[in-house]
């Protein structure tokens, strides 16, 4: 929870810069970024990356910004060394390119990073946050991992599979009103089928007039009528992960 020595990110996003907090470190197979908070901590966040992979700053930065809120942040390659996607690339291509990086395959990493910060970093509650491709991993650690107390799926692409709503921990689902990858019926389908199956609690917020990408965009490319919109969301991130982890 913010208070007045570690202020909520949309008050302190201003000044954090994007040359990043934390270091690299090896997580047995995987590469990751780390960052820890001033104060001792026993609260985690795994931030999952999108497709342009864990060493965009964009997702750098908000790992920083939760660190600057007291949790131990992680960011893992979740690509384990393969090339992200670059955003000069062959939209014809990219279902090519995701054949053998699903977000639904990553057990092993999810395993080694809990591995790593029960024991490494002496985290006793773990929460997650994904982005876009993130998001959609988010959802799929809700459905399989109880010990993950938290998540916040934001525009996780929305598949339907009659599997995919009994989720296990709490989880937060943030998308946007103009999202050309996730069509708002697919979001109210989503919405609406938790309600029927989900047992624990959720909330899934559609912002008015965003864009995909609008949460962890990078100062410099947020204008002033996304601005407050941008602040909500990343202070509802925040809340949803003080409630439950």
């Amino acid at each position: 929870m913010a208070n007045e020595s570690n202020p909520c990110p949309c008050d302190i996003g201003d000044k954090i810069e994007y040359g990043g907090l934390g270091q690299e470190v090896q997580i047995e197979h995987i590469k990751a970024y780390v960052v820890k908070p001033t104060t001792p901590s026993d609260k985690a966040i795994i931030v999952i990356h999108d497709i342009f992979g864990w060493q965009l700053p964009n997702t750098r930065y908000m790992a920083d910004m939760l660190a600057a809120n007291g949790y131990i942040a992680v960011c893992p390659d979740f690509f384990v060394g393969k090339e992200a996607w670059s955003p000069a690339g062959d939209w014809s291509k990219f279902q090519e390119w995701l054949q053998d990086k699903k977000p639904t395959t990553i057990n092993t990493e999810v395993d080694a990073v809990l591995k790593f910060l029960k024991e490494q970093c002496g985290a006793k509650r773990i929460g997650t946050v994904g982005f876009c491709w993130g998001g959609v991993a988010t959802h799929y650690i809700a459905l399989q991992y109880p010990e993950v107390k938290a998540g916040v799926s934001v525009y996780g692409i929305v598949r339907e599979r009659e599997d995919r709503y009994a989720l296990k921990s709490p989880t937060l689902f943030i998308f946007a009103e103009v999202d050309q990858v996730i069509p708002l019926d697919q979001v109210n389908s989503l919405e609406e089928k938790l309600k029927e199956k989900c047992t624990v609690d959720y909330q899934v917020k559609i912002f008015p007039g965003q864009t995909h990408g609008f949460v962890h965009r990078k100062r410099e490319d947020i204008n002033p009528a996304d601005k407050p919109y941008i602040q909500e969301a990343r202070k509802d991130m925040l809340n949803w992960l003080s409630k439950y982890c």
